[in-house]
């Protein structure tokens, strides 16, 4: 199980480095100390475990988590604040644990985590595909939009950001294209490329391209530019 400490204070992170090596099941992915870092991380490395400080600067582990989008991995809370601990359950928290941590605690928490078998701690569930006329709420900074999924044309990576092209906007997520991918229906949805995602729905032309590619032109006049791999994997997957 992958997990990722969350938390301003370094030698808190380095303290629940130490005592998590007692327990072989959790793999640290990842650090963060802050919550712009968090979601970074998060989109980046797919946790299926977030220990998580509630006072940070800027926003709060309480705000984190509260608008991370599904799926949520599991949370487990380290704090020296025991005010939070009902708003952190509300929200699903796995367990909330008072600095300093106790192992006997953590020990107790971790045990608490989803098994598989053999023992080890099983990492979240993947999220149900989303059908084309399913309607999806996206956020960026203070606009919001909540549109059908077949208004998605285009997705692009960022880094451990996606750009998702609508009719009028292109909001920037928090989100990895590898992970918008494992939400979206393949049957309308074909990867391009390393960095794009197309909607099949909304392909105007086709022409070939260099090295036995294929450059496919949107609806909205955007070029694509399929490889000889994916173009060989386009021709299969819609050819009659």
């Amino acid at each position: 199980m992958k997990a990722l400490l969350i938390d301003d204070e370094r030698l808190a992170r380095s303290e629940l480095r130490r005592l998590l090596a007692a327990f072989p099941a959790i793999a640290i992915a990842g650090e963060a100390a802050n919550a712009k870092q968090a979601r970074e991380q998060i989109a980046a490395l797919h946790p299926d475990l977030l220990f998580l400080d509630v006072q940070m600067p800027g926003e709060s582990g309480i705000d984190l988590l509260a608008s991370l989008e599904p799926p949520v991995p599991q949370v487990i809370f380290t704090t020296a604040y025991d005010e939070f601990a009902v708003k952190a359950f509300e929200l699903n928290a796995l367990d909330y644990l008072l600095k300093p941590v106790d192992p006997v605690r953590l020990a107790a928490a971790i045990e608490r985590l989803p098994v598989k078998a053999g023992g080890v701690p099983a990492p979240a569930e993947n999220p149900a595909r989303l059908a084309n006329e399913d309607k999806v709420f996206l956020r960026e900074g203070d606009r919001c939009w909540f549109v059908e999924v077949k208004q998605i044309r285009l997705l692009e990576s960022e880094g451990n950001y996606t750009r998702v092209h609508l009719t009028d906007a292109q909001p920037q997520l928090f989100r990895s294209l590898n992970a918008m991918e494992e939400r979206l229906d393949p049957k309308y949805f074909f990867r391009a490329n390393r960095r794009q995602i197309i909607n099949l729905v909304w392909i105007d032309k086709i022409e070939p391209w260099f090295s036995g590619g294929l450059l496919v032109q949107l609806k909205n006049g955007v070029k694509v530019e399929l490889s000889r791999r994916q173009a060989q994997e386009f021709r299969e997957k819609m050819s009659l």
